[in-house]
């Protein structure tokens, strides 16, 4: 208690609080948290491993996969250390900078990830409906070009938002009722006008998100009028089933995030730590399922894993 009232005298210090009203079950509720965390990082360096290795998988699909699991690492490593640090030793205070940065990387990695997700319904959209360029559209080098593309535009589009937080005056009470620098948590604090980030931050997730699904749902609008248009049953089968995998993935990702966001809007009357749960859920499930995910969808890489975790 001693160093917690230390750390809240400091006034460049915020104090994350971890699950108000849930404090005495901090101990339990870590073994999830480290369990989702380890699962996650075998999982996708696993992944990571096997791509490297295999000549046979540098391919873009299996490339894309390798960008997803770089995504899956970071998430969880912006949150879950400092999580535990609150939840085994009591270790509740961040500096702002601290604060801010960690709120940058988590939506920044967030921006990434979607964009991973639409370059992966570009890359089954030229697969399915144009064979024959595949390999001449989607070359390595291109796809490389893609992923910088989005690196930038994540870069671009989420620096802003602690650029103008670290310009606002932060009220006396520096208590972040979370186990993580959340932007609305963050923006909860300020002081001052933050007219300009609120607007700005609507702005954002408006252009990212229906963008990116926009993008998405058109991908697969093509994808399935294209396989609408096979006679074959098994054809049908085969051409969907290389969707099924990256549509898993999908919902896994968006479906939490949509409903973690209903809640903050419209869910006023649900307990505050529910609220924090969910946001919790939606950074350390996705990346825990998506390799479980690819691993048992796509026999290519099953096979793959399969060959070097059996060895003896």
């Amino acid at each position: 208690m001693a160093d917690f009232n230390l750390t809240l005298s400091d006034p460049s210090t915020f104090i994350l609080m971890g699950i108000p009203g849930l404090e005495a079950a901090h101990i339990w509720i870590s073994i999830p948290f480290s369990t989702f965390y380890i699962i996650s990082l075998l999982g996708n360096f696993t992944l990571l491993c096997v791509v490297g290795k295999e000549q046979t998988l540098h391919k873009p699909m299996y490339l894309l996969l390798c960008m997803l699991a770089l995504t899956d690492i970071a998430t969880p490593t912006f949150v879950v250390p400092k999580a535990l640090c609150i939840f085994w030793f009591n270790l509740k205070g961040i500096t702002m900078g601290g604060c801010l940065t960690q709120m940058f990387f988590l939506h920044m990695v967030s921006v990434i990830h979607s964009s991973t997700l639409v370059t992966m319904a570009f890359d089954r959209y030229v697969a399915i409906c144009n064979p024959l360029r595949y390999a001449t559209i989607l070359s390595n080098a291109r796809l490389a070009k893609l992923g910088l593309v989005g690196l930038i535009r994540a870069v671009l589009f989420i620096l802003p938002l602690p650029l103008l937080l670290s310009q606002q005056p932060f009220c006396a009470n520096r208590i972040i009722p979370h186990t993580q620098c959340e932007y609305i948590a963050v923006v909860k604090m300020v002081c001052g006008d933050i007219t300009v980030t609120r607007i700005y931050a609507t702005v954002l997730t408006f252009v990212i998100n229906g963008f990116d699904l926009m993008f998405i749902a058109l991908s697969y609008g093509l994808i399935l009028r294209a396989v609408l248009r096979i006679s074959s049953k098994n054809a049908h089968q085969k051409a969907l089933n290389t969707c099924t995998a990256h549509i898993c993935v999908m919902l896994t990702y968006y479906t939490p995030g949509l409903f973690s966001s209903l809640t903050h809007r419209f869910g006023q009357g649900i307990a505050p730590h529910v609220h924090i749960i969910l946001a919790d859920v939606y950074l350390l499930v996705p990346p825990m399922l998506n390799p479980i995910i690819y691993g048992v969808r796509t026999k290519e890489l099953r096979d793959k894993v399969g060959k070097y975790t059996c060895r003896r």
